[in-house]
């Protein structure tokens, strides 16, 4: 007969997010997460099969700290804006939490639509506010939402390593800038296509025709 937990999966769960608030994913060892719970790493391991089910159970907990944020967004005019305010501040107010959901490095990297489907409804309730508050088809949302997401995505990775500080109406009128050019060049169709092209060395091409009009 298999021994009683001396903790339940709750009480470790709990004990390994507030941990990870405080000192980040990497603080969370079976010894340390142990010592925290006032025994040894042993009980920890009558519940879960090892530390990478504890690790996704706090990421479960993360997800559902971030969605406290953005629970309300549909009471904001425009509200996938709101979204992203709210984003930004989690990043902010919980670093380490922004850290385990956005910035732990993956085996491989994925593409954009692959990760924006590991949102789940997040993003789903946002394609749809952008479609229904600025009348655009659901590519185009799409469109919209990827390079909101990731001009966003930039803004908290900066303020969460501490390279650089914004102040609230910085961060709003930036957000605005990009989201309005965004959507104006999708709805006017102006949107044109830019590549890098290296520019011609005019000293070389002055050289070269020197030598040919000998």
């Amino acid at each position: 007969m298999p021994p009683k937990p001396k903790f339940t999966k709750e009480e470790i769960v709990e004990t390994a997010f507030r941990m990870t608030k405080e000192n980040g994913f990497n603080s969370v060892t079976a010894r340390e997460l142990g010592k925290k719970l006032g025994t040894s790493s042993t009980p920890i391991f009558t519940v879960f099969k090892n530390m990478n089910e504890v690790r996704e159970s706090v990421r479960e907990l993360a997800m559902k700290e971030f969605e406290k944020y953005v629970a309300d967004i549909l009471e904001y005019t425009p509200a996938f804006k709101k979204f992203g305010v709210q984003m930004i501040q989690f990043a902010l107010e919980e670093p380490q939490l922004f850290r385990v959901l956005y910035m732990e490095e993956n085996e491989e990297s994925k593409s954009f639509e692959e990760m924006r489907k590991e949102l789940g409804t997040l993003a789903d309730r946002c394609l749809e506010l952008i479609q229904k508050d600025y009348s655009v088809s659901e590519p185009e949302a799409e469109q919209i939402f990827r390079q909101a997401w990731v001009f966003t995505f930039s803004i908290c990775v900066l303020l969460v390593n501490k390279i650089c500080h914004f102040s609230s109406e910085e961060i709003i009128e930036m957000m605005g800038l990009q989201f309005q050019g965004t959507l104006l060049l999708i709805k006017t169709g102006q949107y044109v296509r830019m590549d890098v092209t290296e520019k011609k060395n005019e000293k070389n091409e002055k050289k070269k025709d020197t030598k040919n009009s000998f």
